[in-house]
């Protein structure tokens, strides 16, 4: 596939699966769907790859390394979305998400020691500024002791922690692991980090039936999780996670149009305000940018 067609696979399918986790929040707990999302996502993906004849087989070390990337990424990222959902809308969601892009400049100057230039630090400083004033009123009423803030710390949370397993898996494609090998393997090691934190908390690993939760977990599953992640770590493989990451300013656009019509989101002034801020700070996050070195370890 072309890059323009990997870009548009991962925003039209991810620009809607905020949506798509509504339908999975009520009889299952939130992070017992993540189990079930990513086991079978990981089996999808892994059965592929072994139709493909991919190498299946990796070292002691190689399989760490995944883990690393796979735990965060597509295990304790998730628990935050879905938790975070009971609270806030998706399309909120789905804007808090899209600082991943500026988590990822921060990440990469931590790690690879990418150079920061004033453009980027723009780029955060108008990304927070808007978020914070899309939730402005919430956050005035946690200050005065009557607001919640859960959905907000969760979305923040989930898309440091995304931002951490898309760069540790960035360093694992260019050290010779292969994408889609890869990425089933770190679905499944995602998924036992869900079913161990379950676990831990005792919640019940429970199954809904029903129609709805069924067709959401298969479109989750199937374009969500194996689709639109082939899609957009292939692309990174390609051009590097800054530009990938071009996504982030499309995605939250969708998600936001189809909360407003499925959710009835209320949009006011400094709602308004704020999108158009952290949107045009992710913009500017997407100027040209040194791309991170490999880390030789």
């Amino acid at each position: 596939m072309t890059n323009a067609v990997l870009y548009a696979l991962a925003v039209a399918i991810w620009g809607s699966t905020w949506l798509a986790i509504k339908f999975q929040l009520g009889a299952v707990p939130p992070v017992v769907s993540v189990v079930w999302r990513f086991a079978i996502a990981a089996a999808i993906t892994l059965l592929i790859a072994y139709v493909q004849r991919a190498v299946l087989r990796f070292s002691l070390r190689q399989h760490f390394r995944i883990a690393v990337a796979g735990v965060p990424l597509f295990g304790l990222s998730y628990l935050c979305v879905y938790a975070g959902e009971q609270f806030i809308t998706s399309g909120l969601m789905a804007l808090i998400y899209s600082l991943i892009v500026i988590w990822t400049l921060l990440g990469s100057r931590l790690l690879f020691g990418t150079a920061i230039t004033a453009t980027a630090t723009a780029a955060a400083l108008l990304g927070t500024a808007g978020l914070a004033l899309v939730f402005w009123p919430e956050i005035v009423a946690v200050f005065r002791g009557r607001g919640n803030p859960t959905g907000l710390e969760l979305g923040l949370l989930g898309s440091m922690l995304s931002a951490a397993g898309g760069l540790a898996a960035a360093h694992n494609e260019r050290n010779g692991i292969p994408v889609f090998a890869g990425m089933g393997w770190a679905m499944l090691y995602g998924a036992i980090a869900a079913a161990g934190f379950a676990a831990a908390t005792r919640q019940s690993f429970t199954f809904d039936w029903s129609a709805g939760y069924l067709a959401s977990l298969a479109y989750l599953t199937v374009f969500g999780s194996v689709i639109a992640f082939a899609a957009y770590l292939t692309l990174q493989s390609r051009v590097g996670p800054y530009r990938a990451s071009y996504s982030a300013v499309v995605i939250p656009v969708v998600a936001l149009i189809l909360s407003t019509l499925f959710e009835h989101l209320e949009w006011r002034m400094n709602m308004i305000a704020g999108v158009i801020m952290c949107l045009t700070g992710n913009l500017l996050a997407h100027l040209p940018q040194p791309e991170p070195s490999p880390n030789p370890a």
